[in-house]
């Protein structure tokens, strides 16, 4: 019993302390203010229409015509039925936003150590190396909500593996497929995706071991149980993955029928995302020491260098006021590294990384070589591009790798590692039968290594130009010597850094040394690492995320503001679409206002990238006046915005006279060029044979007009003297919208690329196409049932941990 209590008031006290390490870095939301992030500014415009629909009639839409011109709502936060996964996962999440992310990292990686049977102590700190890692930080701060969110649940996971793998099967499968069913409710697959390379590592590591200790039953029944134990997770969320494998085929993650470019030279991948978008953001081999050195690379695309700069004395020497001197040094290019761009480095923590390297040399046994291996494979396959051998290889042949872009993004892997490995060397540091002799030498073996990287990069510094890929651009009249002063700004944040870390690793290793030499006792020199894990790391999150990324909630609320352009279009209201020449094709802020055919996802519909790639952005009138571009925006020689009404807009649906027949989808999107889209269509008859008939007679009394509008239920009023094709505005996904006619179902199909259009009989008739996505009715029996199965089993557990026998919870 006295166990008992000291058991829940120690994890109690854990629980209450990590809500206040989360609360206090993030303290400006405890005055209702918010962290802004660009890319939840940009959902936020994305799921506009959605959100609106469902709060005046308190149900999903499941499409949204307010982006790219139409798409599903699967990965803009759709709810599913019966997703009671999602409401556990929102009930852990009780801290306000994003302070509940940080709480996630910290407890989740506690219960992973706790697993590992690493003391409460020693976990704290494991958690507060894990959490405060710069690379989670600074992903909250981008608005990666759903990067940062799958995170936190993979420490989670892996301690039900490890705890299956430890012969405690029941809880092992319990919280496997507890956490499984977590981590794909936080729905971002490609992190998911990384970690289970990393437990295929592992899975190799520990079969090694169970062939040397002829424990090949006990591996297998293991393997057997977390399989079972994770099938049943993702099950919980049948649903979601389900509509979110339908949707994908249909975006650019899918397979491209095109097989030539806009130029009409031969398209070399087919097959979804190309190797140069996939690995665009690929890290530099030699930058991927900034995981020891913070801006050894420069640091973040924009960087506070702060009055003390060089770049700050040149600006006011060349008379610059001393604002438009601060202006500039507030966010300075400082970055030099093989990326296109970042927000900051990957920074481990100087503390933990040479923790990490003591464990190398101090911790035995399966825990480290698949630590390590991890650690080397994600590191390897970070570079991307940069070590092009083994990138291509899993492109090319890993099942599923070439479906998610920045490849740079799989360091995670490592982010999880390198701590864990490095609590594991305090706690062998701690334990009574490592002899004294092997803890000195792994103590100094770390030090000298560390100590000889540090050396390393002083020797090396000279060999780096310290220039920038955009420092051109920095050239200007009067200031021409200013990309010098920024390279010598990068040289001295370069040296400063490295000094920074080497004193980390000193104070660290010296009290390291105090204690084994007993002149320092175990709690004190728990405390002190905790201590210096933390002001380590949170000195440099703080350079990239602080207060001041707060705003008032009313600012993420609405995140875009009228120009006005949007107020003169708001004016009109009818249904049309808005083309915001001055946005380009990744924003959601015209989604906010208007019925768009731009946007902002990583999986964009294929068929309107498509129509971008080779018409829009050539120009091509007909293209938008098929999608019903009324207004489109443009700017001034002031900077003033103002909408230009196009008079040619197809409108929301017409007759057509004549089907123009193609046999392949190049042909398909070519024969857009100059089209008359208003009578002619074109339509693929390798993929639609059942169309014959391709000349038709359009009186002038025709007519079909949109009579009543909701996203997923558009209803249109005909009148034809003759039998017709009705071409619509719309984009066609055939997985979900349905054709009525007069309440009759009716086929549909595709012309134009992307468009729907529909044989109408003759006569006045009623046409409606409501969205009834089959995937949905189909993926909630399912969900249903495993999520009962699993609470059947979690409760299952509960009974078995109170009424095994005595006997058997003593031992």
């Amino acid at each position: 019993m006295k166990q008992g209590l000291k058991f829940f008031f120690i994890h109690f006290f854990v629980i209450v302390f990590f809500v206040i390490a989360a609360i206090a870095y993030f303290s400006p939301v405890l005055q209702g203010k918010v962290i802004y992030q660009s890319d939840i500014a940009q959902y936020t415009g994305m799921a506009k229409e959605q959100n609106d629909f469902r709060k005046l009639n308190d149900e999903e839409p499941y499409w949204t015509n307010s982006a790219f011109g139409g798409m599903p709502t699967y990965q803009l936060g759709a709810n599913y039925p019966y997703n009671y996964i999602k409401k556990l996962d929102r009930l852990i999440r009780f801290l306000p936003r994003p302070a509940d992310y940080l709480f996630l990292y910290l407890i989740g990686f506690y219960i992973l150590l706790c697993c590992l049977k690493v003391d409460y102590r020693l976990a704290v700190v494991g958690a507060l190396a894990f959490g405060f890692s710069t690379y989670l930080i600074l992903i909250i701060g981008a608005g990666h909500n759903a990067k940062a969110h799958a995170l936190a649940y993979l420490p989670v996971l892996l301690a039900g593996i490890v705890l299956v793998f430890r012969k405690r099967y029941v809880w092992g499968f319990v919280l496997t497929a507890l956490a499984m069913a977590l981590e794909i409710t936080a729905n971002h697959y490609q992190m998911t995706y990384y970690f289970m390379l990393l437990v295929l590592v592992l899975g190799l590591v520990y079969l090694v071991y169970a062939i040397k200790q002829k424990q090949l039953k006990h591996f297998f029944i293991s393997v057997g149980i977390l399989v079972f134990a994770v099938t049943l997770g993702v099950a919980t969320n049948a649903t979601a993955l389900m509509a979110t494998k339908e949707y994908a085929n249909w975006s650019t993650r899918g397979k491209s029928e095109l097989t030539i470019n806009p130029d009409g030279s031969p398209k070399e991948n087919t097959g979804g995302l190309s190797k140069a978008y996939i690995t665009n953001w690929s890290y530099g081999i030699a930058e991927s020491l900034n995981l020891f050195v913070p801006r050894l690379f420069g640091g973040a695309s924009q960087e506070n260098l702060g009055e003390d700069s060089k770049s700050f004395n040149y600006l006011i020497d060349k008379g610059l006021p001393r604002s438009s001197a601060l202006n500039f040094v507030s966010g300075v290019p400082l970055y030099w590294g093989a990326q296109p761009g970042t927000s900051g480095p990957a920074y481990l923590g100087a503390v933990v990384f040479f923790l990490f390297v003591l464990g190398l040399f101090l911790v035995k046994g399966k825990h480290k070589w698949w630590l390590v291996f991890g650690t080397l494979f994600s590191l390897v396959l970070s570079w991307g591009k940069n070590f092009s051998v083994l990138t291509d290889f899993m492109i090319d042949y890993f099942p599923l790798y070439d479906k998610f872009r920045a490849v740079s993004s799989i360091q995670v892997i490592l982010e999880l590692c390198v701590p864990i490995l490095a609590i594991l060397a305090l706690k062998k540091l701690f334990m009574d039968k490592v002899p004294h002799g092997d803890k000195i030498k792994s103590l100094t073996y770390a030090t000298g290594t560390v100590l000889g990287i540090g050396v390393l990069l002083f020797l090396f510094k000279g060999t780096f130009d310290f220039v920038g890929a955009a420092d051109a651009n920095l050239r200007m009249t009067g200031l021409e010597e200013l990309p010098e002063m920024l390279r010598l700004d990068r040289k001295s944040v370069y040296t400063s850094d490295l000094l920074r870390s080497l004193a980390y690793v000193l104070v660290t290793a010296a009290f390291i040394w105090l204690y084994l030499k007993e002149k320092l006792k175990k709690n004190l020199l728990i405390l002190t690492v905790g201590v210096l894990v933390v002001v380590d790391l949170v000195g440099v999150d703080l350079r990239y995320v602080n207060n001041d990324n707060f705003v008032s909630k009313r600012k993420m609320l609405e995140p875009f503001q009228e120009n006005a352009a949007d107020k003169l279009i708001a004016k009109d209201d009818g249904i049309f679409r808005v083309f915001d020449q001055t946005e380009g094709f990744d924003s959601a802020k015209t989604a906010y206002f208007h019925q768009s055919i731009t946007g902002y996802h990583a999986a964009k519909p294929a068929g309107m990238q498509d129509l971008f790639d080779y018409h829009i952005l050539n120009g091509n009138l007909s293209v938008l006046n098929m999608l019903n571009i009324k207004y489109v925006i443009r700017q001034d020689q002031e900077g003033n915005l103002f909408p230009i009404e196009n008079p040619n807009a197809n409108g929301n649906a017409w007759f057509i006279k004549q089907l123009k027949p193609v046999t392949n989808a190049d042909a398909e999107i070519m024969a857009l060029d100059s089209l008359d889209t208003k009578n002619i269509a074109i339509i693929n008859t390798a993929k639609f044979t059942e169309v014959t008939q391709l000349e038709y007679q359009v009186d002038s009394t025709a007519s079909i007009s949109l009579t009543d509008y909701e996203p997923n239920h558009l209803t249109y009023a005909s009148k034809n003297g003759n039998a017709g094709i009705a071409v619509f505005s719309e984009m066609y996904y055939k997985n979900g919208w349905n054709a009525y006619i007069d309440g009759r179902s009716s086929d549909y199909f595709k012309v134009d690329y992307v468009l729907r259009a529909l044989k109408v009989p003759s006569g006045a008739h009623k046409i409606e196409f409501k969205f009834e996505p089959e995937v949905v009715a189909k993926g909630s029996k399912i969900t249903l049932a495993s999520t009962i199965l699993l609470g059947l089993i979690i409760v299952g557990g509960l009974g078995f941990s109170f009424w095994k026998p005595k006997k058997e919870k003593e031992v």
